[in-house]
């Protein structure tokens, strides 16, 4: 021979061990899931370091100390404490009137008074109540509307700690140019690492946390977009 095949051999030649594979109906499924298989592991290993990162984060917040003054406060229901808090800052002179947002509808004035213990002087005079709030969001949306009718310029926000990051991105995109100072009321210490020997508080942070992001999703995909400031760098731990 002289060393050229004719064409029709060479076409007609078995193929070789690594055609054979690729053209394996079996190698070619492994193939198609490879990767949303490790898209699926690098989401859940992401998902897992925010969520220890924020559990962390939010652990270590507390309350300032000495807290300077504000034009109002706002606190949003959910514990004695969280209303304690507010109603101190308030006796305290820290903001000229306080609004208690997403109060449930058969409880009136009086009725926060009397559970609170507060000064009925005080409550005639500064306090207002929000019914219509259901949620962060409507928490969001009716501050907002307090806030715009008195024009004020700073607010103290007051809420649990693990519920500030997302109080503060949804009050962040509605209230305008108001500055918000976060006040974490802390119920449980969670700090250095306590959170990850407590079931119930690790219940909470993880529901809270994935809360927070859908509220980062929901940021995004809107018009409005995400507030310059929203993050939980506004929500970080004060030292004052």
């Amino acid at each position: 021979m002289n060393g050229h095949e004719p064409p029709e051999l060479i076409l007609s030649r078995p193929l070789g061990a690594a055609g054979a594979k690729a053209s394996s109906p079996r190698s070619t499924i492994l193939s198609a899931l490879r990767y949303p298989a490790i898209s699926v592991l690098v989401a859940g290993a992401l998902f897992a370091i925010g969520f220890g990162w924020f559990a962390n984060h939010v652990s270590h917040l507390t309350a300032p100390k000495n807290p300077g003054v504000a034009d109002a406060i706002i606190v949003l229901t959910g514990g004695q404490a969280r209303l304690n808090a507010a109603l101190d800052l308030l006796k305290s002179g820290k903001g000229q009137r306080l609004l208690i947002s997403g109060v449930n509808p058969r409880a009136d004035l009086d009725d926060l008074r009397a559970a609170t213990g507060g000064d009925k002087t005080l409550f005639n005079c500064c306090v207002d109540i929000d019914h219509a709030a259901l949620d962060t969001i409507g928490n969001a949306e009716e501050s907002a509307k307090w806030v715009e009718s008195h024009a004020y310029q700073s607010v103290i926000l007051v809420t649990n700690n693990y519920h500030m990051p997302r109080s503060l991105l949804e009050m962040g995109r509605l209230l305008g140019e108001a500055e918000l100072r976060p006040y974490p009321v802390v119920n449980t210490k969670l700090d250095e690492g306590a959170w990850m020997t407590k079931p119930a508080a690790l219940r909470v942070l993880f529901t809270e946390y994935t809360k927070y992001l859908a509220s980062l999703a929901r940021g995004v995909m809107t018009t409005r977009g995400l507030p310059q400031d929203i993050a939980l760098v506004n929500a970080s731990p004060v030292s004052e």
